[in-house]
């Protein structure tokens, strides 16, 4: 006799706190929120670093101290990626509310 293969569809079963499952019947780490703050993070590290970006000289002869010291590249761009490793930290540690 030949076995047959039983086919079984995964779903995404919640437990009584509204959370979502994995296959084994365990709790996710994270849920939407935290994901969501990830995202956020990783978006304003991103930006930081296209903030620090540029700044090349138009002739090598030439260097122009305000293209490589602006503001935007030693205050706003350092500042901005600080924020997205707080948000980036704050969402490993918030939990869902039950």
């Amino acid at each position: 006799m030949a076995k047959e293969k039983v086919y079984t569809r995964k779903t995404e079963s919640l437990s009584s706190t509204g959370s979502a499952l994995d296959d084994n019947g365990s709790e996710l780490l994270f849920g939407k929120k935290n994901y969501t703050f990830i995202l956020i993070g990783v978006g304003l590290i991103f930006l930081g670093f296209v903030l620090m970006s540029g700044g090349h000289m138009s002739s090598p002869d030439v260097w122009d101290e305000s293209l490589i010291y602006s503001p935007r590249r030693i205050t706003l761009a350092p500042m901005c990626i600080l924020a997205g490793l707080i948000v980036s930290v704050y969402a490993i540690f918030i939990r869902e509310k039950a």
